[in-house]
Order: C-alpha cells, then structure tokens, then sequence
C-alpha cells in the first residue's frame, strides 16, 4: 500500500504547496514513486506547481526527479448528483489509480474545510498541518484563556483529526502519525515566539501531534514556484547557492527526519 502524507488545515496562507512539493520532490529524488493530489479545486496551487516545473523541464531539457500529478477524475464519470457521494466516489477512484502507481502520495488539502479534505484526513497516515507562527494560527488548534493562555478547548479542526483517528482505527489501520510545523517563523518578535511554543508544546501532549519546525520566512520559495523548482534542484542546475539557500536546504532536511516515513533512508 502506498504511505498517503496529507498535508493540511483549514487556513489559507500557511505555506501547504510549498511544503507538499518541497517533500514529494524530496521523495522523488529518494527514486521513490510519488503520486500527488491537489485537493484546492479553485486554486490549484500544488498542481500548478509542478505543471510549471513539467514546462521548466521541457523548455531547458531538464530531467527533474517529479511527482506523478493526476486531477480529480470529471464528475460526469460518475453518473451521480452533486454531493457527498460524488466527492467520496472521485476521491476514491484518483487514489485507487495513485495508489497502484505510488510509493507514497502526497495531498495537499484547501484551506477551507470540504468534503474532499474530509476524505483525505480520513486516509491519511501521515499529517503535516502547517501554521504560522502567530495566536490567530494556533486558533486554528484549538482555543485559548486571552488572560492566562491556557488551552480552553480544540478547535473544530483538531476535532476533525480526532474523527479521522476514530475511523482508521475502527478500520484496522495503524494510528495517525500527525506533525504540526511552525512555519514562517522569520518575522515574529522573540517575546510571541515563546508564548506560542509554549502553547504547542502544551497542546501538543493534549491533543496528541508532534511538534517540528518548519520552513523560515525567505524571498526564494516565492521565486521557485514560477519556474517549478525546489531548493533540492538548485546545485543540479549549476545555480549559485547562497546561505539561506543552504539554511532553507538543512530546514527541510530537518522536516524529513521528522516525518519518521517507513522504510526511509533520508538523504536530501
């Protein structure tokens, strides 16, 4: 069976294409099968991510290590009315399809909660839910005392994980493994970054995810999307490596030991 990473939550902006193309580039440069979904139907955002490095390749005569990207299947395949069913019924046959072709497959969830997210969490072996470093991120995990910061209660995301677990487990299937990254971690005053680790790391033993840093905030993942690239590719096409070149490299490094994927050697 192919090891299915979702990564996900239910805010826009926290850095979720970067991190699904960053890790199933990483994958693929293993000389893994990495099979992709984009579950943003509107934007699109991991698809067209590596749409843009498939035309990279084929304009300058590349040959990328590059994660296999199928769509949702057309709704009209399927004979159903718009719903639910449909969903769970597209879903189903694009894994079926990845999951034949795949070592692992990465999807990367809207920030919106949808029925295909819903899917997908309940699929999931691997969680990595991104957020920024900041209180109105971690509202996103659960609620807090604005007097004492004590964790007052989850959030309505964090219930859905917890659903998620239920259904693997009364399925059969090996615990959730779920990583919360603190993402964009470059612009926020010392003083907030305390307070919101502090937070984690206490939410973190109540909830029950692991706790990892993430990508810092650089000007260079913005200028990688455009031509499909990750830092991983850089020294391959003979491009200058700077410091924080080098600094973002060892970041996702780090990400990957992290992961604890099975059967992983991680050399990236």
């Amino acid at each position: 069976m192919a090891h299915i990473i979702v990564v996900g939550n239910e805010k826009g902006g926290s850095g979720k294409s970067t991190v699904s193309m960053h890790v199933s580039v990483a994958l693929a440069r293993m000389g893994l099968r990495v099979g992709a979904m984009d579950l943003d139907i509107r934007q699109l955002s991991f698809g067209r991510y590596i749409e843009n490095r498939r035309a990279f390749m084929a304009r300058h005569g590349h040959d990328l290590p590059c994660p296999n990207f199928i769509p949702l299947p057309d709704a009209a395949e399927f004979g159903l009315p718009d719903g639910p069913q449909l969903h769970d019924a597209r879903m189903s046959a694009a894994l079926e399809t990845l999951t034949a072709q795949s070592d692992f497959i990465v999807i990367d969830c809207p920030g919106s909660h949808t029925r295909y997210s819903q899917f997908a969490h309940s699929v999931a072996d691997t969680l990595i839910t991104p957020i920024n470093d900041s209180f109105i991120d971690f509202d996103l995990l659960a609620r807090i005392d604005p007097e004492t910061g004590a964790v007052l209660a989850p959030s309505i995301y964090s219930e859905m994980v917890w659903k998620a677990r239920q259904t693997r487990a009364m399925a059969g299937l090996k615990p959730l493994n779920w990583i919360v990254l603190r993402n964009r971690m470059g612009t926020t005053a010392m003083h907030n970054k305390r307070k919101v680790g502090d937070a984690l790391e206490a939410l973190a033993t109540r909830i029950g995810f692991r706790l990892a840093p993430g990508f810092s905030e650089r000007v260079v993942f913005r200028e990688l999307f455009p031509k499909g690239l990750t830092l991983l590719d850089l020294a391959d096409l003979g491009e200058a490596m700077t410091m924080s070149h080098i600094a973002a490299r060892q970041e996702l490094r780090e990400l990957m030991l992290t992961l604890e994927l099975p059967d992983l050697a991680v050399n990236v």
